[in-house]
């Protein structure tokens, strides 16, 4: 397991970083514990979870990770999220209101079992609140101690640089780490995310390499007559049930049976190797699927290979839209 440093953090995170969303979804307790002591083992320091996570009652995640996490705390970076409505409750149990982050960190402290969480994330931008109240309320956190270092997920780069600019015009603590989803099939932010984040050097941690098993083989052929999160999950379908996403999946298995690899730690690998990315999540149900997903550390991706890999997936249209100036950079003028 190599170690890379989080942007302008200077700490070193795993080149892997672990989800804990299925833990208390699919994962008891005692299960979880192995899936911990085995990242522990291969390496793995960076565990992501977020206080909405559990299968009967939001925290039962952090809780079981606080759990594993005993005697080791100071050896692990954790992160953990605020914002997102908790159970569609039409009240105030959610959104990034000041008041609701100050009461959120404070159950999540508890349920972690440590006095402070190394990044804490917005896990999604609130349509309400200004930003300028979120930000105040982090940096309030950071100088209480509460936690480290703030981050940034699933919004787009203008709301990024927009949230820069103000603390650096205020004074306060900026985003030190921004977490957007990236795989073959979802490319969106090499547009602008992760150009933006290589830039003002941001730590980025990557979510759903496998892009919820698509990328695995599992539904080759655009099979969905098995159980998986594309036919049990609405949000997961609707995101990636799709025939050109399944003849990107297809044509990148049957590249990774040609070279002899398997697909999921392939699909992991070429988004490891994004040198805007810090590392990808990984998430695991059981020992096997951990293991798998873990030996993507040990194939070596070239730049050639890469570029092999890209070339089956559609490439997003440039910030502009001015793709022809991609293929030849010597066209000006409108």
């Amino acid at each position: 397991m190599e170690y890379r440093v989080l942007g302008k953090t200077g700490i070193k995170v795993s080149q892997l970083g672990f989800g804990t969303m299925n833990f208390a979804s699919g994962v008891d307790e005692a299960m979880a514990k192995k899936l911990f002591d085995r990242c522990r083992e291969k390496g793995v320091n960076l565990f992501d979870c977020a206080n909405i996570y559990g299968q009967n009652r939001c925290g039962e995640a952090e809780e079981i990770l606080g759990n594993c996490m005993k005697g080791q705390r100071d050896d692990c970076i954790v992160i953990s999220k605020v914002g997102n409505a908790r159970w569609n409750r039409p009240d105030n149990d959610g959104g990034l209101s000041r008041r609701h982050i100050m009461l959120e960190v404070e159950k999540s402290l508890k349920r972690l079992k440590t006095d402070r969480i190394d990044i804490y994330m917005i896990h999604h931008m609130d349509p309400v609140t200004p930003i300028e109240e979120t930000i105040r309320a982090f940096d309030d956190l950071q100088r209480q101690g509460k936690i480290v270092y703030a981050g940034i997920s699933n919004a787009a780069a203008w709301q990024i640089a927009l949230s820069l600019g103000i603390s650096a015009r205020e004074g306060l603590g900026r985003f030190e780490v921004v977490e957007p989803m990236y795989n073959l099939v979802k490319r969106q932010s090499e547009v602008e995310i992760l150009p933006l984040c290589a830039d003002q050097n941001l730590g980025v941690i990557t979510y759903s390499p496998l892009g919820a098993g698509l990328l695995t083989g599992k539904y080759r052929g655009g099979n969905l007559n098995v159980e998986g999160r594309l036919t049990k999950s609405a949000r997961y379908s609707g995101r990636y049930i799709d025939d050109a996403n399944f003849k990107v999946a297809d044509d990148f298995v049957a590249h990774a049976e040609a070279h002899g690899v398997n697909p999921t730690p392939l699909a992991i690998a070429w988004a490891m190797s994004n040198p805007a990315v810090t590392c990808p999540l990984i998430g695991a149900k059981n020992l096997e699927q951990l293991d798998l997903a873990l030996s993507a550390v040990d194939i070596r991706m070239t730049p050639e290979w890469r570029a092999e890999i890209t070339a089956l997936s559609i490439e997003p249209p440039s910030a502009t839209d001015r793709s022809e100036e991609k293929k030849n950079p010597n066209i000006f003028g409108h």
